[in-house]
């Protein structure tokens, strides 16, 4: 279990570099006064997004867990903590940003 974790772990580490692949804007392209809050947005947007991905990635390994569990109450109960913990890590996650868009709309009028 342990190796599949592991080679699932690396697998995505080592994809993540390949599915940004951004480009650096040429200089005349980039903004002289960048703005604070977009670049938090911005590093937010980002994160948020990472979350999503290991939390599909933890539903993943609980569908293994699963159909690997052979009956096993062990490792069935593992498996119902990983999407449970996945799906309030989500819920947290679209709750954080649900709030900040909240209190920046009642803050803009």
């Amino acid at each position: 279990m342990k190796k599949v974790l592991l080679g699932i772990t690396l697998a995505s580490l080592t994809a993540l570099p390949l599915l940004a692949a951004a480009q650096a804007a040429p200089p005349e392209a980039v903004p002289e006064d960048l703005d604070i809050m977009v670049i938090l947005e911005n590093i937010v947007d980002w994160l948020f997004t990472i979350l999503l991905i290991v939390a599909a990635i933890f539903i993943i390994i609980a569908a293994f867990n699963f159909i690997t569990a052979s009956g096993d109450p062990d490792k069935i109960a593992t498996a119902r903590n990983f999407v449970l913990y996945a799906l309030i890590g989500i819920a947290v996650a679209v709750a954080a940003r649900g709030l900040v868009a909240f209190i920046r709309m009642i803050i803009e009028g």
